[in-house]
């Protein structure tokens, strides 16, 4: 049953843009981006796009929020990369370069649908109305993941490569189940789709038909792994073929066409439509994390061609020569984005005093006698420890 659904669906849509089910799921044959280098807009219809592949500008509101998103998400990953090098943060991995996939994948959403993000999304979990603060705690050492994932529908950033994926589509899978009105967006790189969760949570969500979107941020590395080294596929959003959902290319480096396309990805899975997956061609700048040399497996020359199509310097053109962006708009949304600096910098600063015996009180819910033994004997030692000072 779950089968004759999915392609019912798949056949239903198709027939909207007047294609054939197969097209639907072929990705365009031309990468869909909207603003050049410079920040011009395309006019529509220019990239040769297939019938189905037109995608209608953002409202002039949604730009300035995405931009003002941009901007802070830019500033923060400066700050925190600064906050690494002082010691007051673990370790950060780094989206410098790739925010406008984050963005964009946060502000996608509505308010009842779940974001699956990675440990370089911390940019997208921000957007998504999260702290900052709340966001940096695991980041500065702490077991805590900082906030509450029902709170904000953000699950907590996975490091382990790619288990998110088959979180998202347990979720989608509930939602549905329910009733719900629940889109789930699963946020991954390029390495994790080498990976056999990949394939698992593509495989499900498309024969059970679940509301969810396999966002990949293709940003040319699994950390030093190039992608020539990782998939010899067409476009990595051509892998959705083979589970029997639609794929798409977009520009990851450019704010515009990321909105309009998750956006549409997003009201396709609403409406019934199934699983989409978005591969969003992006660039890494900064290395994989502090604790990554990427000049060992990467040429300067190469960094430099992708800070020339910086999504950023981009989006400001575009806004400033639409008379969008203007001089006192520019200072508010620069002020907002050096409140966020200053908030982390503050917490980032305060000192915190760890209560050691959490280590035990939340790894079972009755705790085992070996753990009730080790928890005493670290109690033990800390009163001595304490008597002779």
């Amino acid at each position: 049953m779950t089968n004759n659904e999915s392609r019912e669906a798949i056949e239903q849509v198709s027939s909207k843009f007047g294609i054939t089910p197969e097209d639907y799921m072929l990705p365009a044959r031309t990468e869909i981006h909207m603003l050049d280098v410079n920040g011009k807009l395309h006019p529509a219809g220019e990239q040769g796009a297939e019938p189905g592949h037109e995608y209608p500008l953002p409202s002039p509101a949604a730009l300035m929020a995405a931009y003002e998103q941009l901007v802070i998400g830019r500033r923060v990953n400066d700050q925190n990369s600064a906050l690494v090098r002082q010691g007051r943060m673990a370790v950060y991995p780094s989206s410098h370069g790739q925010e406008a996939c984050q963005v964009a994948a946060a502000l996608c959403l509505g308010e009842n649908d779940w974001m699956f993000p990675t440990y370089r999304d911390s940019v997208a979990v921000m957007a998504k109305g999260v702290a900052p603060m709340e966001v940096m705690t695991s980041f500065r050492g702490d077991w805590h993941s900082g906030y509450d994932p029902n709170q904000y529908k953000v699950s907590v950033q996975a490091t382990p490569l790619t288990t998110q994926l088959l979180h998202a589509v347990g979720v989608a899978h509930a939602a549905k189940l329910r009733g719900e009105d629940t889109v789930v967006l699963a946020m991954c790189g390029d390495g994790a789709t080498s990976e056999g969760d990949f394939h698992e949570a593509l495989n499900f969500a498309a024969v059970f038909n679940l509301p969810v979107i396999f966002f990949v941020q293709n940003n040319q590395y699994a950390i030093s792994v190039p992608l020539s080294q990782q998939s010899v596929a067409p476009s990595l959003a051509h892998k959705a073929v083979g589970y029997g959902m639609a794929g798409e290319r977009v520009d990851g480096n450019d704010l515009v066409a990321l909105l309009s396309v998750l956006g549409r990805a997003v009201r396709l899975a609403r409406d019934g439509n199934g699983p989409l997956l978005v591969e969003a061609h992006t660039y890494r700048m900064q290395a994989h994390t502090n604790a990554d040399d990427a000049t060992r497996y990467r040429e300067d020359a190469e960094v430099q061609a992708w800070i020339a199509k910086d999504p950023l310097t981009r989006m400001r053109s575009y806004l400033a020569d639409a008379g969008l962006l203007t001089e006192e708009s520019e200072a508010r949304i620069t002020a907002s984005s050096e409140a966020v600096a200053k908030t982390l910098r503050d917490g980032m600063n305060s000192e915190e005093t760890p209560d050691p015996a959490e280590l035990f009180a939340y790894v079972f819910s009755t705790p085992t006698t070996q753990l009730t033994e080790q928890a005493h004997l670290l109690a033990d030692e800390l009163a001595r420890e304490e008597d002779t000072k």
